[in-house]
């Protein structure tokens, strides 16, 4: 689920272009849009406080295989959120799991992996190594 509520949808729509269609759904709940406290700790291990607000798209939905699907998504997106939650029943069927996990989720969790990697590296790329530093005074 954490790698369907992070995906693009143009991603996820081309990654399903290769499969079989989706089964027909019916929406329990939802699309709809609306808003969860972010709680934060101070300094890591403090006390809690509130953060603030940060809009999501919650969605939740039938197939006519009988699976129930769920999805939030941080922003606005309800087709995104309706087609991660269908996604997400349709991975619930054991005939068709494997070949979208192959074929969807993976590329999609590699995808999100480099861009957390490019990240890291950009960071790294900034630190200073204070030990160097303080040993170049003795």
């Amino acid at each position: 689920m954490a790698v369907l509520a992070r995906a693009d949808l143009t991603q996820m729509t081309a990654l399903l272009a290769d499969q079989p269609p989706l089964a027909p759904h019916v929406v329990l709940r939802g699309p709809e849009n609306g808003l969860v406290m972010l709680r934060a700790r101070a300094g890591g291990a403090g006390s809690k406080f509130n953060l603030g607000e940060m809009t999501v798209t919650r969605c939740t939905l039938r197939n006519d295989d009988g699976y129930v699907g769920h999805a939030y998504i941080k922003g606005r997106e309800r087709a995104r959120a309706t087609l991660a939650a269908a996604l997400d029943a349709a991975l619930q069927d054991p005939a068709r799991h494997d070949a979208l996990q192959d074929a969807v989720i993976a590329p999609l969790a590699a995808t999100q992996a480099e861009a957390r990697a490019a990240i890291a590296r950009r960071a790294a790329a900034t630190r200073v190594d204070f030990f160097t530093l303080s040993t170049m005074r003795s």
